[in-house]
């Protein structure tokens, strides 16, 4: 599959509120400004996902604006307990006031409620994450303070249309980010070393369809001491110029084609708990996938707004090509596989 690399930065939309350039990049090259965006104010949908993990467990924090509706959420995983908590309160017609950063390069981003907070600082060489939430575990609090360096030179970065004037995905994720800070749940402490912790940063802008279902896998980790990690995805909008599987290896982004999870079980009676198989078109990467934990939700108001999650975390085994031909082999390399569908 012949995909278009975007080379040059630029405004993200044209005067229709279109994508000037679909396609992708390893750079934030496109320039994303809410102002220029022309779909109806409601469909528009900004949100920044942190997720940081180690063999022992994972914390992941969104902060979104999805414009009649807000969601700011806290998850908490423990690998070796099986156990998983996720708390995500809403909040009522934000319409953009979150004020959600315009860049991954600078800007801070902060939302908090009844007993909550979340903010995520972007410094010079460093991203701060900070949370607090009262009553998360019965009666115990969750606090969390965690920093991110070694953020590398390129990344994922993606501009998928949709079948749909001034709809659009902007999306950039940023693997193999070095994780260290502390976790703690009432007298229990969760420790992140950056030898062995790792995070990845999910940063969404755009303008969405109500009914998707999207696919999505991203692990990072060393392979024989190198950063080294991936982001597949796929399942909505117009990918016909480019997809966003990609590899990480120390520090550079190596393109993929398309990459398909085999996901046990025909959809709706899904069994997500086996071993699940990802194979590419170009032969480029093939593993096998071991669940660990399903982090399932599924939510609902007034039947309107629904979404459906299923997000696995595991271990990848397998192997992957760099552009060069270079074979990276992994074993049991900790990640996390999901399939989302949301009416929203």
């Amino acid at each position: 599959m012949e995909q278009h690399e975007i080379t040059v930065t630029g405004p993200l939309l044209d005067e229709q509120g279109n994508l000037r350039e679909p396609g992708y990049a390893k750079k934030l090259l496109p320039v994303y400004d809410r102002n220029q965006i022309k779909g109806s104010a409601l469909r528009i949908k900004e949100w920044d996902y942190y997720l940081v993990m180690n063999g022992q467990f994972a914390l992941a924090l969104t902060i979104a604006d999805n414009s009649y509706m807000g969601l700011d959420s806290i998850s908490l995983l423990d690998f070796w307990e099986k156990t998983q908590i996720t708390k995500s309160p809403m909040r009522l017609m934000p319409m953009g006031a979150t004020g959600m950063p315009a860049s991954t390069a600078a800007g801070d981003c902060a939302s908090g409620g009844k007993g909550y907070s979340l903010l995520f600082r972007k410094e010079e060489d460093r991203r701060l994450l900070y949370a607090h939430m009262e009553r998360f575990r019965g009666r115990e609090a969750l606090d969390a303070y965690i920093e991110l360096t070694g953020e590398p030179e390129e990344s994922m970065v993606i501009c998928t249309p949709f079948d749909k004037p001034g709809h659009f995905y902007f999306n950039q994720k940023i693997n193999c980010m070095r994780a260290k800070g502390k976790v703690t749940v009432g007298e229990d402490e969760y420790m992140l070393d950056p030898s062995d912790s790792f995070g990845v940063l999910d940063w969404g802008r755009g303008v969405w369809t109500y009914h998707n279902t999207w696919y999505w896998a991203s692990a990072s980790g060393l392979a024989d001491g190198i950063p080294f990690g991936f982001n597949l995805g796929y399942g909505f909008g117009n990918t016909s110029a480019a997809t966003e599987n990609m590899l990480f290896y120390n520090g550079k982004a190596h393109k993929l084609s398309k990459v398909r999870f085999k996901i046990p079980g025909r959809r709706r009676q899904r069994r997500y708990m086996e071993q699940w198989e990802f194979t590419s078109d170009d032969g480029r990467f093939e593993m096998r996938f071991d669940p660990i934990l399903d982090r399932s939700v599924c939510s609902s108001a007034v039947g309107i707004v629904k979404s459906d999650q299923h997000q696995i975390f595991g271990r990848f085994t397998g192997l992957a090509l760099l552009d060069d031909g270079t074979e990276v082999f992994v074993k049991d390399f900790l990640g996390f596989a999901e399939e989302v569908e949301n009416k929203w």
